[in-house]
């Protein structure tokens, strides 16, 4: 079945984490974090990309990382590299962590004021 084949996808790991509870929680505010756009007010979602950045800053990596055992400090790994290369994609590490840890929450907080202020589109839940 599907499970199977994505559980073990997630299983042969290039770069090392636990699956439990964390990794799911963690990757679904992942694939959220590209929707949010879309869904929550702009200011609550400038809000929440800052958090986001300021954990990068403040702790040095990202935390939910170490709830499934994901040593970002060394060798650049990332959930996203992570993610990418158990999807078989061969990532440069070092620049999917500079991306990540500095532009991509950026682009997506442009991402929002456009649609919602700019074009003035609304949430579409709050």
């Amino acid at each position: 079945p599907f499970s199977k084949t994505v559980i073990a996808t997630l299983l042969m790991q290039t770069i090392p984490s636990t699956f439990n509870a964390t990794y799911l929680l963690h990757l679904g505010l992942t694939i959220l974090s590209w929707f949010i756009p879309f869904l929550f007010d702009w200011r609550l979602v400038l809000c929440a990309y800052s958090v986001v950045l300021l954990q990068f800053v403040v702790f040095g990596g990202c935390l939910m990382n170490r709830g499934h055992a994901l040593n970002d400090a060394e060798n650049d790994h990332t959930f996203y590299a992570h993610l990418m290369e158990n999807a078989g994609l061969k990532v440069n590490r070092a620049k999917v962590k500079g991306f990540v840890r500095s532009w991509i929450y950026v682009l997506l907080g442009a991402i929002t004021v456009l649609w919602q202020v700019v074009l003035g589109h609304s949430a579409l839940l709050f």
